[in-house]
């Protein structure tokens, strides 16, 4: 071989090799939103799942978290991924039941006895089809990570039945529906900003609150309401989602990957949030509280009326029958 021809062969050859490798390392950024801090169980979910997906497809894709709603609250992020500026972001479910109310039936109250049913019903596939079917708003639901479950506490003592509820005022999130619950369940419910919760109790205008274990730690409510009862009562999942044209334009089997990989990363976000859970109630206790465990399907039989007038259509009633049987 001549030596002119020796170097057009070097030159081609090196130019493959420099082409390949920039192939090899022109990872397809997929941009996340999330509204929390980077500590957030959630937050460390989808972090997980961003490693798998790199691993899983050497390279081919990398997952950028923004946390703390850097790319806007969840209605801007959701919005973000229907026009394909943001690839997925993690939203509450009621912004999603805005497009179609059959997702009222996973977020409405008493929708589960427990963090454990909700768990079985997000990995049981009962939801798949429901998923789904919200391609043509602009986005796929991935998968649902839960935001934990609400529960009564109090000041005076803890809450065993709907006849322990008579007479008590407890802070409910700005909603009709969170009124009427409570209404339901025996009691008054008051409309609050979160932030009031700890003086009002403190100086009578309420008995009490409600909320996960979390934010209960979190906001130190346990030294005006150490009573902490496991009323399970509301359980409004967070959605993984997608925008519609970016997962369908990769390969059927990179999507495939994306779609396995984000459901298994449920039972993940789970198992984070109940350690999170356990430290949290850990903390509380040492400081006084007392957590107990209550019948929820008393209260739970209770707001049947509530259930009836929120679900009407038959899909809804269809999937809550679903969700039932797996309880």
């Amino acid at each position: 071989m001549n030596k002119t021809l020796q170097n057009v062969l070097f030159t081609t050859l090196a130019g493959a090799a420099i082409t390949v490798s920039s192939l090899t390392y022109a990872a397809t950024e997929i941009k996340a939103a999330f509204n929390q801090s980077d500590q957030h169980p959630q937050y460390l979910a989808l972090e997980e799942f961003g490693k798998q997906l790199e691993t899983a497809t050497d390279g081919r894709y990398k997952v950028t978290i923004f946390p703390n709603a850097l790319l806007g609250d969840q209605r801007a992020s959701l919005e973000l991924v229907q026009a394909g500026a943001v690839q997925m972001a993690v939203v509450a479910n009621p912004l999603v039941e805005n497009y179609d109310n059959t997702f009222t039936a996973i977020g409405m109250p008493f929708a589960y006895t427990g963090i454990e049913h909700q768990e079985k019903v997000f990995t049981s596939g009962v939801l798949n089809d429901l998923f789904a079917s919200t391609k043509k708003f602009g986005f796929e639901v991935l998968t649902a990570y839960t935001a934990g479950s609400r529960n009564i506490y109090t000041k005076g003592s803890n809450v065993e039945s709907v006849s322990d509820m008579k007479g008590q005022k407890i802070r409910v999130m700005q909603s009709n529906t969170m009124v009427e619950m409570l209404t339901c369940m025996g009691g008054t419910g008051v409309p609050m900003s979160q932030g009031e919760v700890y003086t009002a109790v403190q100086q009578g205008v309420l008995d009490g609150g409600e909320n996960n274990e979390i934010t209960y730690a979190d906001m130190k409510h346990y030294e005006v309401a150490p009573y902490f009862s496991k009323t399970s009562h509301l359980m409004v999942p967070d959605l993984v989602v997608i925008s519609d044209d970016f997962i369908n334009s990769l390969p059927s089997d990179d999507q495939a990957t994306i779609r396995k990989l984000a459901k298994e990363s449920t039972v993940d976000e789970f198992a984070k949030w109940n350690a999170k859970i356990g430290s949290a109630r850990a903390l509380a206790e040492k400081n006084g509280a007392t957590f107990k465990d209550v019948d929820v399907k008393q209260f739970q039989d209770s707001c049947l009326p509530l259930q009836q007038k929120l679900i009407k259509t038959d899909a809804q009633k269809e999937l809550t029958k679903a969700i039932n049987e797996l309880s």
